[in-house]
């Protein structure tokens, strides 16, 4: 009796790479039940156009790992402005996991993102101005320091001024001295506030 060799899930996937390449294609393998078929799908599309809305729609609802994080690579090579846009809305949902993948995503992005920094600072949801501080870590952009002194010196909330604070007594220069003061002063009763101005003055000015 003879054996039929049978193809494992992945060959059979890689296969259909090689002979279905088109763009249509790989939107509809976005779909497939399969997630190796995602996958690949999603890899592909960056050489597709006006392709980013539909990346960020199925990684709102994509479950497996692996298709995410190819998701988001693609997301982050494509860089326009359709994928830096769905990576904000990312910020505001509810999956934890979603919105440290988008922050994460976004880092890597610091010419796309810099324009709407301050747009971010400004989100009415304090966890996003909390986020938008935390992607600042990575940007690089010469205006880092001036975007935390303005949050310090205006954000009414508490948390906010804090994640900024922590970050410039990375990166602050004399330019936050007086703002730091004005700060500690404006949150005289929070002793965390108290502390962290501190030791972002030692570290600015020792």
């Amino acid at each position: 009796m003879a054996f039929i060799k049978k193809h494992n899930t992945e060959s059979v996937v890689q296969e259909d790479r090689q002979q279905a390449r088109e763009c249509p294609d790989l939107m509809a393998g976005l779909e497939d039940a399969n997630p190796t078929t995602r996958r690949w799908a999603a890899r592909d599309l960056v050489n597709c156009r006006d392709v980013a809305s539909a990346l960020v729609d199925r990684l709102k609802r994509e479950g497996d790992l692996s298709v995410r994080e190819v998701i988001l690579t693609t997301l982050t090579r494509l860089g326009d402005s359709t994928a830096v846009a769905g990576l904000v809305d990312c910020l505001h949902s509810e999956d934890a996991a979603l919105r440290n993948e988008a922050i994460e995503a976004m880092k890597q992005l610091p010419d796309e993102v810099a324009p709407i920094m301050q747009e971010l600072l400004a989100d009415p949801d304090p966890d996003v101005r909390i986020f938008a501080v935390n992607i600042l870590e990575s940007l690089r952009h010469p205006d880092v320091e001036s975007w935390l002194i303005d949050v310090i010196e205006t954000d009414p909330h508490v948390n906010v001024c804090a994640t900024a604070v922590d970050l410039l007594s990375e990166v602050g220069t004399a330019a936050a001295l007086e703002p730091l003061a004005r700060f500690k002063a404006r949150f005289a009763d929070e002793p965390y506030v108290q502390f962290a101005a501190d030791l972002a003055l030692r570290r600015i000015h020792p």
